[in-house]
């Protein structure tokens, strides 16, 4: 049997390629990278004293941001630090036009492609635990109603403990053991707890605003011996809901900022659903009737009604809705512009600002706020921001396939040995160029050969897998 890993491997190089993406770091890119010197942190608002803390994946080694809360006089505020990848990645560099071509760092089991070396991306623009980092800082408060407020400005910042999303998120719930961090900082405790109070807050406010809840999982292929030897299923946590909750509020802080400074700048949105129609028909299906026009306050309170009354297979509704609501995109947005409204989320005024080692939008947000806080030109017109915008878009889709691919890849290896084993499933997609359906346990998507009349996005069924091919990402089932 062959190396599972190299087999994967070989699979997400060649899918990299085939969607026009750059899996290898450019020899001037390469040598950029040794010339460079440390970001410097001399000047800056000295914040490093403050107990600082990052909450990421085990494996994580590129973190991008920082959380702390500060109480003062009129409650707390709420602040998150980015790391400032500018000051060692310029704009026309060998190193941005890498990163401005892949556009993001791809994800895979077998192999991770990182925007940016990993020299710089999990070491020198990383807010590493225990390093002096320049960091951009949205400084928010959080209203008891949830609503925030802020300002941004740039800072030195250190990061003081490293924790990641299962431990922290066992421990908030009760079920696991006290992160060791909070032996050696006695302050961490109560910042965690504060942090879990405001993230609720952050969400009851979005919730209250119409902004979607989704039960979301992903599988994670566990590989050993040269061979896929599990699917574990990734969901969501405490731990990341308090993050996805402060990343949201500091993209919006960001956003209204540029705003605030009358420059165009990259937006992040999610469009009104065209298949809004199926929606209507999976709710009718329930017992509820929603609006003809697409409404994310109406949507929002179905799912939640149908998490209570069905939590069990409330992921599977999540799943199909999901799927209906289509892919989020970058657009450009000048001054005096129609703001386009982030359907998921209800906000109107939104960017990606938060994970520049990673994603080139937020490495351009970055450019435009730093350049706004020091008074200068702007370093993008709204000329060159369209097009970058809808390339940002395409790259990220790519990004995804290629991710996928490998995903479906590992699968099938896992599979492969299970010919003719039937699975419980949900359809995610129907169109002319085929149906595709995604089992319940473990989440596994393949396309549905026979037996696909007449069904559509969200209708449940029975499926028997007849055919995988790892190579190709394919694994085939026929309805029972």
């Amino acid at each position: 049997m062959p190396d599972a890993r190299a087999v994967l491997q070989h699979i997400a190089v060649r899918a990299m390629i085939d969607y026009g993406l750059e899996p290898e770091l450019p020899p001037q890119a390469v040598e950029e990278t040794r010339r460079l010197r440390d970001a410097p942190v001399d000047g800056l608002r000295d914040l490093r004293t403050l107990p600082w803390s990052s909450i990421d994946n085990e494996e994580s080694k590129d973190l991008d941001q920082l959380e702390v809360t500060v109480e003062d006089g009129d409650g707390v505020r709420l602040l998150i630090a980015v790391a400032d990848v500018d000051a060692l990645v310029t704009k026309g560099s060998a190193l941005d036009d890498h990163a401005r071509l892949n556009t993001t760092s791809v994800y895979t089991t077998a192999r991770i492609f990182p925007m940016l070396p990993e020299t710089l991306s999990t070491d020198r623009t990383s807010l590493n635990e225990g390093e002096d980092r320049p960091a951009l800082v949205a400084d928010m408060r959080v209203g008891a109603d949830g609503n925030v407020s802020g300002e941004v400005y740039r800072a030195a910042v250190r990061n003081h403990a490293k924790l990641t999303y299962p431990a922290v998120a066992a421990w908030l719930e009760g079920d696991g053991a006290v992160p060791s961090a909070l032996a050696r900082m006695p302050d961490l405790e109560h910042q965690l707890r504060t942090q879990d109070r405001l993230a609720s807050l952050l969400r009851a406010r979005r919730e209250q605003e119409g902004a979607l809840d989704f039960d979301r999982a992903e599988i994670k292929p566990v590989m050993a011996d040269g061979a896929v030897k599990e699917l574990q299923v990734e969901t969501s946590n405490r731990a990341r809901d308090i993050i996805e909750s402060f990343m949201i509020a500091a993209n919006g802080v960001t956003a209204r900022f540029l705003t605030s400074h009358g420059w165009a700048s990259i937006r992040r949105v999610v469009r009104a659903p065209k298949r809004w129609p199926r929606i209507v028909e999976i709710a009718a299906a329930h017992g509820t009737t929603l609006p003809e026009a697409p409404d994310a306050r109406a949507l929002e309170e179905f799912l939640q009604a149908r998490r209570q009354a069905e939590p069990d297979v409330f992921a599977d509704l999540s799943l199909s809705v999901l799927k209906l609501l289509g892919r989020g995109e970058y657009i450009a947005d000048g001054p005096g512009g129609e703001e386009e409204a982030h359907f998921a989320l209800a906000q109107s005024n939104y960017t990606h600002s938060t994970a520049p080692n990673r994603r080139f939008p937020d490495l351009v947000t970055q450019r435009l706020v730093k350049a706004a806080l020091g008074n200068v030109r702007a370093p993008y017109s709204l000329a060159e921001l369209t097009p970058l915008a809808e390339h940002c878009t395409r790259q990220e889709d790519a990004a995804n396939k290629v991710e996928r691919r490998v995903r479906k890849s590992a699968a099938a290896l896992w599979l492969a040995d299970r010919i003719g084993q039937e699975f419980d499933a949900v359809v995610t997609g129907a169109s002319e160029k085929g149906t595709w359906v995604r089992l319940l346990r473990p989440p596994v998507e393949g396309k549905l050969e026979r037996g696909f009349e007449g069904l559509d996005v969200g209708d449940r069924l029975r499926v028997r897998r007849v055919k995988t091919d790892a190579e190709r990402g394919f694994v085939d089932f026929v309805r029972v």
